[in-house]
């Protein structure tokens, strides 16, 4: 496996490609022509893990990790170059299973050591993403500096800066299939509830039942807090993704909840146990929405209300 590298990336919505093509040729971008590229995603512990195709070119295994956050952020990987691509697809499917699989088209550019995508993403749009490739004993100051001169150039904002990556929006849109997404009355805020949920079951231990579910809570601030179920080889010892998400709440300084989201790897939309129902009902109103999923496309809402009828709170004691 190769040495760690890292870089500065900046990823955002792209609705004129024509438009941002012209202004990075203008600051003199060197052209490197249409690559096309297939992502297959795997179900890991921690970080992501990618198996990428593309023409031309060749396969490479791209282990990566970086936050989600709608802003440069800094990205550390290492890129494997393998020969058959197909064979270590077909086996790390086998050992992990496979989370989602991103198909675009990327027209590549150069520019001052910053990587510049105009992609094209199937299910998805357009997006453009930025990467200042940094040299092992950088700060990265330099590459924050460039990639923020590319993106005051290109007029980035916070509307189109993304926090998550194609494989989360894909996920969170279920292929595109997701009645969640096609809803007129989804807002951005509730898909990025739901996307933290997905992103979340993606990252669940669950060595023994098999089953991943994520959860995603909403602070009254609006920040998410994500979890994901943790089993355990002593089996009373595991911890519902419920439980993992409330605990990140917790430790981020909030005491309340205003919305959440559950979701699992089945047909069926995921529900809450009994015990999870009871400590979400430490912290939310009765009459909060929670939104139940299933990995499949399946969405249905409750309020917390009527998942735990005449329920006993924190307000019966004295």
């Amino acid at each position: 496996m190769s040495a760690p590298r890292r870089n500065v990336e900046l990823k955002a919505t792209d609705p004129e490609p024509e438009r941002s093509l012209a202004i990075c040729l203008g600051l003199g971008a060197e052209d490197r022509g249409v690559i096309v590229q297939r992502d297959t995603y795997f179900r890991v512990a921690e970080g992501r893990l990618k198996l990428r195709v593309e023409t031309p070119g060749g396969a490479a295994l791209i282990a990566y990790r970086r936050p989600d956050a709608a802003e440069a952020r800094e990205s550390r990987y290492r890129v494997t170059p393998v020969e058959d691509g197909e064979g270590l697809r077909e086996a790390l499917d086998a050992a992990l299973g496979t989370l989602v699989v991103v198909d675009k088209e990327r027209r590549l550019l150069l520019w001052e050591g910053v990587r510049i995508h105009l992609d094209r993403v199937a299910g998805l749009g357009s997006f453009l993403e930025l990467e200042g490739v940094a040299a092992a004993a950088s700060d990265l100051e330099p590459e924050r500096a460039r990639v923020a001169r590319l993106g005051e150039a290109l007029g980035l904002d916070e509307r189109r800066i993304l926090p998550d990556s194609y494989s989360d929006r894909l996920l969170a849109s279920s292929e595109g299939s997701d009645p969640v997404v096609q809803r007129n009355d989804v807002g951005g805020a509730e898909r990025e509830l739901l996307a933290a949920a997905r992103a979340a079951m993606a990252r669940a231990y669950a060595p023994y039942s098999g089953f991943h579910v994520g959860a995603a809570l909403r602070a009254p601030d609006g920040s998410l807090h994500a979890g994901a179920n943790v089993e355990n080889a002593a089996y009373p010892q595991g911890q519902c993704a419920e439980t993992s998400a409330i605990g990140a709440l917790i430790a981020a300084g909030h005491r309340r909840i205003t919305e959440a989201a559950v979701i699992g790897d089945g047909e069926a939309a995921c529900v809450p146990c009994g015990g999870c129902r009871q400590r979400l009902r430490e912290l939310m109103p009765l009459d909060a929405t929670v939104h139940l999923l299933a990995a499949g496309g399946a969405h249905e809402t409750a309020t917390l209300g009527e998942l735990l009828p005449h329920s006993f709170g924190p307000e019966y004691l004295p």
